[in-house]
């Protein structure tokens, strides 16, 4: 199975791209995996939210092949704990899936038409972070998750 991590725009931050480089790096021992940064809408103050959403929404979905599953990162959607979302990724990959992408939107989320397509939504946490952070967040989770389905000490129970 491939893992792809899509998100809108590069990261600011030399010591977060650093980071999330490394567990990049890291989960190549385990999967495939590759983070795809998309370029950030141009003139967006001239844009309403919804059109943003829309522009942002449809860069995304260029990505996505039709037999691709696509779990978006969303305030609304599921919390796990770290175990059960290395549990949750087994299944995905016991499976079959050959492409399992994880979306990380803009500033204002996703349109409808992104929701629709998408088989699942996860919610990292009820607070709020940056999407500079969140970056390092989801990609720190997918390693945690590996290391857990592989019993090695990075995570402690």
């Amino acid at each position: 199975m491939n893992i792809q991590v899509i998100a809108i725009g590069k990261t600011d931050s030399k010591a977060l791209a650093l980071l999330i480089s490394e567990y990049a790096k890291r989960l190549g021992h385990y999967v495939n995996f590759e983070m795809l940064w998309l370029p950030d809408i141009k003139n967006t103050k001239a844009l309403s939210e919804k059109n943003q959403k829309l522009q942002e929404s449809q860069l995304i979905l260029k990505k996505v092949k039709p037999s691709d599953h696509l779990i978006l990162f969303d305030e609304k959607g599921k919390t796990y704990s770290s175990v059960d979302f290395s549990e949750h990724l087994q299944k995905r990959m016991n499976s079959g899936l050959k492409q399992l992408i994880f979306v990380i939107g803009g500033p204002y989320g996703f349109d409808e038409s992104l929701y629709q397509r998408a088989q699942e939504k996860i919610s990292l946490s009820k607070m709020t972070f940056s999407h500079q952070m969140v970056r390092l967040l989801v990609v720190e989770q997918i390693y945690r998750a590996f290391t857990i389905l592989r019993n090695e000490p990075y995570h402690h129970r």
